[in-house]
């Protein structure tokens, strides 16, 4: 799969597409529809399967104060992209003069000169132009005219619509079977584990921690999990979420993950972390040794909610 950041114009090779059209944050169940309606056109017209997604993201153009939202990273989303089969990701840089542009001329500008696109997929309630202006029967009436065909599909989950929006209050909520259903697979952080101060290793549960950066923060407290290290099969996990309160609270949520059966040195490599189950409530202990006591808990409470996972 190529990625794409299109500006007058795309390679030859990479034209003609089949693509969806969206944020397709999270590459959620709702998306996966979406870009099977492509994928569909895509092998009727024999032309590549491509997507067509938006940096940054249209809601942190508009409100650059914004809490931390994403549901993944670019990488993540390519890897995603990826296994239902795209061949191409166009990524479309969000800027004023996006911002400002009207319905028509993002089908003119965009679609038709810059990717020439054959056809595109989107969800029914999509919304495109200066203040939202165009929807999907406008932009079927520009596809009639400027040579591509559109499709609209509609939501998946019926009034309980799948979206990047639930996905959210499921991660807010800690309900992570709600999360993964959504989604279709587990949600999960990546990052480089970076150095700490140690204190797990001191109380004998040695953690790999990783900065939530712009990844939407989910209830804080302790999950099972499971880890992928890079270099073998995932691994049993748990996990805190939260600003350790009881050894000196953080200025941010880290996401510290103590892996089960495993000693090693993981600084400076990327991990990926599933968060599996809630397990509880990050809490506050009177002294340490409260601490490493429900520690030890949580390990064995990891343990049996990870069974047949």
């Amino acid at each position: 799969m190529r990625e794409r950041a299109p500006s007058k114009t795309v390679p030859v090779d990479a034209r003609g597409a089949a693509i969806a059209l969206g944020n397709f944050d999270g590459v959620h169940l709702g998306h996966q529809a979406v870009i099977a309606s492509a994928k569909a056109a895509a092998e009727t017209l024999g032309a590549p399967l491509g997507v067509a997604v938006f940096e940054p993201h249209p809601r942190r153009f508009f409100k650059p104060d914004l809490a931390p939202f994403r549901l993944q990273t670019r990488t993540q989303r390519a890897r995603a992209l990826a296994a239902l089969g795209v061949e191409e990701v166009y990524e479309l840089g969000f800027d004023q003069a996006l911002a400002q542009s009207t319905d028509r001329e993002f089908a003119e500008r965009v679609l038709k000169d810059v990717l020439g696109i054959r056809h595109v997929s989107i969800g029914a309630d999509f919304r495109f132009g200066k203040g939202r202006m165009g929807d999907a029967e406008r932009l079927a009436a520009y596809g009639a005219e400027l040579g591509f065909t559109v499709e609209a599909v509609a939501p998946v989950g019926g009034a309980n619509k799948v979206s990047s929006s639930a996905v959210r209050d499921a991660l807010a909520r800690g309900s992570m079977d709600e999360a993964t259903h959504l989604l279709g697979r587990p949600w999960a952080i990546e990052g480089e584990v970076l150095r700490g101060f140690a204190r797990g290793r001191d109380f004998g549960f040695p953690t790999a921690n990783v900065a939530l950066g712009e990844y939407v923060r989910p209830r804080l407290g302790i999950y099972a999990v499971r880890v992928d290290i890079g270099d073998g099969p995932w691994m049993p996990g748990v996990a805190s979420v939260g600003v350790n309160p009881t050894v000196g609270a953080l200025p941010e949520p880290l996401l510290e993950t103590h892996l089960l059966d495993f000693s090693g040195d993981l600084y400076g490599r990327k991990i990926e972390v599933e968060l599996i189950a809630f397990l509880r409530d990050e809490a506050h202990f009177s002294d340490v040794e409260e601490l490493k006591q429900q520690m030890r808990q949580d390990v064995i409470n990891a343990r049996r909610a990870l069974v047949g996972r």
